[in-house]
């Protein structure tokens, strides 16, 4: 079993920056892909970016150029860093992380953005 611990969240005025944590641990065997998704009130869930343990990024067009996704293996941590944030950004935002096949969610934690 992994267990996921997210840190970061909060409230931040339009144009702000956030960076967002998740920690995994648990896990004997090495972490495949791990990624962050968002789900706004009303709306399913997206794929905000992820990454995978080489490094190979994918990101949600509409944060491509303000959000960066990273990760440190020896860690088994992932960030997200969120520059230029804007109202429709606000959302909960969920650590994933991929296992043996298997998908393991954080809590999630809450950015909203407002002025």
């Amino acid at each position: 079993q992994v267990q996921l611990v997210e840190s970061g969240g909060g409230l931040v005025q339009p144009g702000g920056s956030l960076r967002l944590s998740c920690a995994a641990s648990g896990s004997r065997f090495r972490i495949g892909v791990m990624g962050w998704y968002r789900q706004a009130p009303g709306n399913q869930r997206e794929l905000v970016a992820d990454i995978t343990s080489e490094g190979i990024t994918n990101y949600f067009d509409s944060v491509k150029g303000r959000f960066t996704i990273s990760r440190d293996n020896a860690k088994n941590t992932v960030y997200l860093q969120m520059n230029g944030l804007k109202p429709e950004d606000t959302a909960v935002y969920y650590c994933l992380v991929r296992l043996l096949g298997y998908n393991f969610w954080g809590q999630g934690t809450q950015v909203t953005v407002s002025s």
